[in-house]
């Protein structure tokens, strides 16, 4: 099995654009959250979610191909974009065969969907665009970045619901580990902030109804947490097989380690009662690194805000951890991006690399006070210096999916 490098990082977030400005925010705890913008929300039991406000396509791409695509896969292709000017590639020198892409995205090209299907009311199907069906499809993404980059490898999008980032990471590491590529394109795309979507979640109640402050809306492991806040963006990594990476002096953010994924076969929603799934997952990927359970220092939990994810999640690291989940730090940088979806697993990819190489743990900010099955160390309100040599994410989506990766601090 290969060694895998984390040699490039790309984001797009609702608190900054770049790994510098991202990683400021984040630890600043700032909080992208506030009411929406994108459509009239006024008549929706939410109305507030963490948007991307500063983005123009223009900047990473020529506005006629921008007008094909979807503005979630316009957030792929600037975030690997990004990660490719990150990592110092230079794909001119590469056996492309051997570059791959796998993007994960939950929704896909919803407000697509929706603007062509206003016009197919309103002007009949002779005026939908020829463009439609490309620009809605949840595999695109994947396809741009490679027709962007001259990627010729694998090359799919992961649909695993909000575990789909964290899936993609996982499956990106093992082609690599497993020497079908050199390198490989890896994260998540999502901007579902539309009318259609924000109805369908209030109906099923999952979302905040915080009203009065948005800044608190998004409160994991808190006791008046009522639902979660959706964010958009994309994260998307550069994963290299290290010796090729260190041939080429690339700097390494740290090390891929170990992957696992399972399925609850319980609701399609609700997670199974004590989060046997989300825990076998985490056994799973800390058995894959051939690590033991007081290796890992941090883990960025799933933790969406809303009532059953973030107590049954507690309760699954607790069964996986046993007395060690009590000295770890566990913390949901949702409180601050809100929950990309789709996307959320390449974000927190993002977040646990960049803690491994700082030395940061990130914070759950606007925890004020702790639900009673929730008592594990939260990092509460603001982030803290601390050396990690492990650290966990945790992706968990409807249909009962799981994803969990580790990562380590690199040491040459």
């Amino acid at each position: 099995m290969k060694r895998v490098a984390v040699t490039g990082l790309g984001i797009i977030s609702p608190v900054g654009t770049g790994k510098e400005d991202f990683w400021r925010a984040i630890k600043a705890g700032e909080c992208g959250i506030d009411r929406v913008s994108r459509f009239d929300a006024s008549m929706m039991t939410c109305q507030v979610a963490a948007e991307v406000r500063d983005f123009e396509p223009g900047e990473y791409m020529e506005k006629k191909e921008a007008r094909k695509m979807d503005r979630y896969c316009q957030f792929a292709v600037a975030a690997a974009k990004l990660a490719l000017l990150d990592s110092g590639l230079d794909f001119e020198n590469e056996d492309l065969d051997r570059v791959g892409v796998i993007t994960g995205s939950g929704i896909g090209g919803i407000e697509t969907l929706e603007d062509q299907q206003k016009v197919l009311l309103e002007k009949g199907p002779g005026r939908v665009s020829p463009f439609f069906i490309p620009m809605m499809i949840s595999n695109i993404a994947a396809a741009q970045v490679a027709i962007t980059t001259g990627a010729r490898g694998p090359n799919f999008n992961v649909v695993s619901a909000c575990a789909s980032g964290t899936n993609a990471i996982g499956e990106a590491f093992r082609s690599i580990a497993y020497g079908s590529c050199d390198i490989m394109f890896a994260g998540g795309s999502e901007a579902a902030v539309t009318p259609l979507s924000f109805a369908g979640f209030c109906s099923m109640k999952a979302m905040s109804e915080q009203k009065d402050d948005p800044k608190r809306a998004s409160i994991p492991f808190d006791k008046d947490r009522d639902g979660f806040v959706m964010g958009e963006g994309a994260g998307i990594l550069i994963l290299e097989e290290l010796e090729h990476a260190k041939a080429r002096g690339a700097h390494i953010y740290c090390e891929m380690a170990g992957y696992g994924s399972t399925d609850d076969a319980y609701h399609i929603t609700a997670p199974s009662p004590g989060g046997e799934g989300g825990a076998k997952a985490m056994s799973l990927a800390l058995a894959d690194a051939g690590i033991a359970l007081g290796d890992i220092d941090y883990i960025n939990a799933h933790g969406t805000s809303t009532p059953y994810n973030d107590k049954f999640e507690t309760a699954a690291i607790k069964s996986v951890f046993g007395e060690h989940a009590y000295k770890l730090a566990v913390s949901s940088t949702k409180s601050m991006v809100g929950h990309l979806l789709g996307a959320a697993g390449g974000v927190e990819g993002i977040i646990c690399a960049l803690a491994l190489e700082d030395g940061f743990i990130p914070a759950t900010i606007g925890l004020e006070s702790a639900d009673e099955e929730c008592d594990l160390d939260y990092v509460p309100g603001q982030g803290r210096k601390q050396a990690i040599n492990y650290a966990m994410s945790n992706s968990l989506g409807f249909g009962g999916h799981n994803a969990t990766i580790v990562m380590k601090r690199y040491a040459d």
